[in-house]
């Protein structure tokens, strides 16, 4: 691996955009697209709310295989498996597009599932630890927000301009795969400063060490700003409950919408998620480094809570965008804390940690739909899912303060 101490700010600058349109498609497109999509496949009778449901636990349990495959991957390989992960969720954004049975849907969106996971362990990991752009996270993260934002209004002008969603999928992939030639030179050219090492562990102890006695004195800074922060452990149990949390609102938010304020469109709503996900990564890196990991991960997700409970006191067009803006606001501000966080820590655990915790927060994912399509079929409302999403999310702040 290269030695990343002399490379130019501008270089680096681009290399966190190129993570950042990594995330952009694997998260914001592969992932998250189906529920400003689901609305639409449902009015086209593609799918009905029941396959919808199975077809996101689906994404859910592909999230959750993802993260564990790529818990033993070599980080030398960061950069391939990014290219990778964008192939991927480009042929299943082309796929959905195609006249599949629900069935095959919920196999697809599997698989997007899974290759999302890839893209953010991978895309993590290749800024932070092979490029070693530690304050590059939040522009990394951003990357969420904003494929979010542009897919969500992609879906939003084609809906306008009456695509059924068979259409809207081909759009979707068009898109994306603009956006990974975009990116793909300079992970291309991180491939080559690789390969022109040798790819051993010998080899990368060395240049650690180097590089470690070139920065003792800014490492121990580091150490001491991060010293507050929660363990290894807390920090997987709060990442898994902080999964559970926000869900059920990531989930359901334009059907919610579309229930209750019927005027409104969806969609646009959604986009409000994305749109609050964007600036709030720089925020949530400022308060991390200002106050400590600890104090601003439990603000984080106090706040995502508040956010997530929010339309249980009013069902209406307001209510509905201020929690878009919050949760859409917080959730990669969780990221945002807790990768870099993980990073610290690595060397004191024996497992590779940003995978474990990525698929703690799978794990999650699986198990707030589930426990909120039990919820609702008691009640027949969404009111006790977004009340057990907030206690989950006030439940993790209480162990970020461990």
């Amino acid at each position: 691996m290269e030695n990343t101490m002399g490379r130019a700010p501008g270089t680096r600058t681009l290399e966190a955009v190129a993570g950042a349109l990594v995330l952009a498609i694997g998260m914001g497109f592969g992932r998250f697209s189906f529920t400003g999509m689901y609305p639409l496949m449902v009015h086209d009778g593609v799918i009905d709310v029941t396959a919808g449901s199975v077809a996101a636990s689906a994404n859910y349990a592909g999230y959750l295989l993802g993260a564990i495959l790529m818990s033993r991957f070599r980080h030398g390989h960061a950069a391939r498996l990014c290219q990778l992960s964008m192939i991927g969720t480009i042929a299943c954004l082309a796929l959905l597009s195609l006249h599949l049975s629900p069935s095959l849907i919920a196999v697809v969106r599997f698989v997007a599932g899974a290759v999302s996971a890839v893209a953010l362990v991978a895309a993590s990991i290749w800024l932070l630890h092979v490029v070693g752009h530690h304050h590059g996270a939040p522009l990394l993260f951003a990357g969420v927000g904003l494929g979010i934002v542009v897919s969500a209004e992609i879906i939003a002008i084609g809906a306008a301009e009456h695509f059924n969603s068979a259409a809207l999928w081909a759009l979707l992939a068009a898109a994306a795969l603009l956006l990974s030639a975009m990116a793909w030179p300079r992970l291309s050219a991180r491939d080559a400063d690789d390969d022109a090492e040798p790819d051993n562990d010998c080899d990368h102890d060395n240049q650690h060490e180097a590089s470690a006695s070139a920065s003792t004195e800014a490492r121990g800074k580091n150490a001491a700003r991060h010293r507050s922060g929660p363990n290894a452990y807390i920090l997987v149990a709060l990442y898994g409950l902080a999964g559970f949390g926000y869900i059920v609102t990531a989930t359901y938010l334009p059907l919610l919408v579309k229930d209750a304020v019927p005027g409104i469109n969806p969609v646009h709503i959604w986009a409000a998620f994305g749109l609050g996900a964007v600036p709030s990564c720089f925020l949530w890196h400022w308060l991390n480094h200002r106050f400590g990991s600890r104090r601003s991960m439990a603000l984080n997700l106090l706040v995502q809570a508040a956010g997530v409970m929010l339309p249980v006191l009013a069902e209406s067009a307001s209510t509905f965008l201020a929690s878009a803006l919050l949760v859409g606001g917080t959730f990669v501000g969780t990221v945002t804390i807790a990768m870099p966080v993980a990073r610290q820590i690595a060397s004191t655990v024996r497992f590779n940690i940003m995978a474990t915790m990525t698929a703690a927060y799978g794990v999650g994912q699986i198990l707030g739909p589930l426990v909120s399509t039990a919820l609702f079929a008691r009640t027949h409302s969404f009111e006790q899912p977004l009340i057990a999403a907030g206690v989950a999310l006030i439940a993790a702040a209480a162990l970020a303060c461990k």
